[in-house]
């Protein structure tokens, strides 16, 4: 009896281009980009959630949209986000979301996840920078409210 056996290959590519040359320092910078990305005809309409991901010099080297969900939720899988990092060298991200009803409070369910990449980036060495919760008009940071 012969049986063959075959195991793809995995193969892992990545072309980098910088997005900006503008260094991240404060959560008001990372909302300049990423409103760029954004589409705002549904920012009042459903949950989207991105992933900014940096350099070493906090250089946004690219963005990765992770979901779109309903009116009130949008998956989020932490192993998705950090093979994104590993795979374009990232050392830090920061997770972004809206809130289609304007609610700028984080839910339960955000804290949870936000814990959970917090833990899982620290294995991996990687800075979680921020975690920001975006409507039409304003913005908040996990990191300016010290929930981080």
């Amino acid at each position: 009896m012969n049986t063959e056996t075959t195991v793809s290959e995995i193969q892992v590519t990545y072309h980098p281009s910088k997005m900006s040359e503008t260094k991240l320092t404060i959560s008001s910078d990372v909302v300049e980009i990423i409103r760029t990305i954004w589409d705002n005809g549904i920012i009042e309409m459903q949950e989207e959630v991105k992933v900014l991901f940096v350099n070493s010099s906090n250089t946004v080297i690219g963005f990765y949209s992770l979901s779109k969900g309903g009116i009130t939720s949008s998956l989020v899988d932490i192993r998705l986000i950090l093979s994104v990092a590993l795979k374009c060298l990232a050392t830090g991200l920061i997770l972004v979301h809206n809130h289609p009803g304007g609610n700028l409070n984080p839910s339960s369910a955000d804290i949870s996840i936000v814990k959970k990449l917090k833990t899982a980036c620290k294995l991996l060495d990687i800075s979680f920078l921020d975690s920001i919760i975006i409507t039409k008009e304003s913005y908040t940071s996990f990191n300016d409210e010290g929930l981080l």
